[in-house]
């Protein structure tokens, strides 16, 4: 017999199976239940989100003899042929290989006969928005006026490439993303029903690569299958699908937050004579700089150990939100110019260099404006005689804050109590807020940042 894929294998045969989309699937159910079917659907959502599937299902419960609660039977002739793929009133059609208005003229001239055997003659069209400008006129005159025993079930990645006369005799359903638990739950059926072995980080791992996709998902765990080994670890995927260690990415981004460009070098060698996947790699450095953004929001983000989360907070303190910005913008644009590149190997290196040098730049330029600021800031208090508060902030650290009109005071050490309070005075603050003002040139906020007595 041969070998079927997972993800075929396991492609969910009835709405109860499809996973995340329980806002579609209780419409869908009801709509057959009630004998409200629609004449023209349009499922839009990202790659494997269930689109296809689900396309599949409703195709099977329209037809069906005995429909249970809205779902397929999956036991009478009609639904075992629509499994089979033999019905020959289900047509499922790839628009990006058919996309001509000779196509859809075919299905034009189908459509005028009532079914050979079944009830509906559905027509799945998949990737819809790939049809060209012909075959969409065409495919809007049966739309218009479709014939009673006639269903068309659209599916796209990208619903705004559809002209609006199409969206608008279709009923649009929008497929999630799938969730990181979502996709694990469905795996770890897989996973039991296969007599799999896998370990929770394995399997989180899995799905946090799938992207939102659970097509990807079950790809990445059919490939770790056929390794045969005793049981799947995390190690394994990511040797497997090509993935750097955690460790290395955090080497590789340090050494680009750092500008260091001679580490930097070395680990880009390393990784090309490894024969990594480079477009990988990236993607996964472009992540876990996205990552450090994120944490340095203080939101949480559950995808890592306790152990990786200190390391990637180890590595925040290095770096702020714009030079992360600055990299994750760099490392994009590089990521897509080695896609069409002959030499990706040259690009990575130039690139890379190209971000330490930006970056070094950009750190050497708010280094001196922050040092011209405080000069700036102190001067103006001794020239309207706030000696006290001179001297406190020379300990201090005056700083630009990443929102536009503030700045940050930083104490770097605890100062006395009585120093505190004078510093908290009403009177204070608005000298303090005025040198500032002045040094800055424009309106500002001014804030204090870790300003703590030595008792505290």
């Amino acid at each position: 017999m041969a070998y079927v894929a997972l993800y075929r294998r396991f492609r969910p045969k009835t709405f109860d199976e499809v996973v995340g989309q329980e806002h579609i699937v209780k419409t869908l159910k009801n709509q057959i239940e009630n004998n409200r079917i629609g004449h023209a659907y349009l499922f839009s959502g990202g790659r494997g989100s269930g689109k296809t599937s689900t396309a599949k299902i409703l195709a099977r419960a329209v037809n069906c003899e005995h429909p249970i609660n809205g779902e397929p039977c999956n036991e009478c002739e009609m639904c075992k042929q629509a499994l089979e793929g033999s019905l020959v009133d289900i047509t499922e059609m790839d628009a990006a290989s058919n996309n001509g208005v000779d196509n859809i003229r075919d299905i034009r001239e189908e459509v005028e006969f009532i079914p050979t055997a079944a009830k509906y003659r559905v027509y799945i069209i998949d990737e819809v928005h790939m049809l060209s400008t012909g075959a969409f006129n065409a495919l809007l005159k049966t739309l218009e006026e479709p014939p009673a025993h006639v269903i068309f079930i659209l599916a796209t990645t990208e619903p705004q490439k559809l002209p609006m006369t199409i969206l608008s005799r279709c009923q649009r359903f929008d497929f999630k993303r799938l969730s990181i638990e979502n996709i694990m739950k469905r795996l770890r059926v897989i996973c039991d029903e296969t007599n799999t072995k896998i370990q929770d980080g394995a399997l989180r791992f899995i799905a946090v690569l799938a992207d939102g996709a659970m097509r990807d998902a079950i790809s990445i765990l059919d490939r770790c299958i056929a390794e045969g080994e005793e049981e799947i670890t995390e190690q394994r995927v990511r040797e497997l699908v090509g993935i750097p260690e955690f460790e290395y990415l955090i080497q590789m981004a340090d050494a680009l937050i750092s500008s260091s460009v001679d580490n930097v070098l070395e680990k880009a060698e390393k990784l090309i004579a490894e024969g990594k996947d480079l477009n990988v790699f990236l993607w996964e450095l472009i992540k876990l700089m996205r990552d450090l953004l994120v944490l340095s929001t203080c939101k949480e983000i559950d995808v890592y150990q306790e152990e990786e989360k200190e390391k990637l907070k180890v590595l925040l303190q290095k770096t702020n939100k714009n030079r992360l910005i600055e990299l994750i913008e760099g490392l994009s644009s590089l990521s897509n110019e080695i896609k069409w590149a002959t030499e990706p190997d040259i690009i990575l290196e130039t690139g890379f260099i190209k971000l330490c040098t930006e970056v070094e730049k950009t750190f050497v330029s708010e280094q001196k404006m922050s040092t011209d600021l405080k000069s700036k800031v102190l001067t103006n208090l001794k020239e309207n005689g706030k000696i006290l508060l001179h001297t406190k902030l020379e300990e201090t650290k005056i700083e630009l804050g990443e929102e536009d009109g503030l700045v940050h005071i930083i104490f770097e050490k605890p100062v006395d109590s009585f120093v505190k309070m004078n510093l908290l005075k009403e009177e204070s603050k608005l000298a303090i807020k005025e040198a500032v003002i002045r040094a800055v040139g424009k309106d500002v906020s001014v804030k204090f940042v870790n300003l703590k007595g030595k008792d505290e």
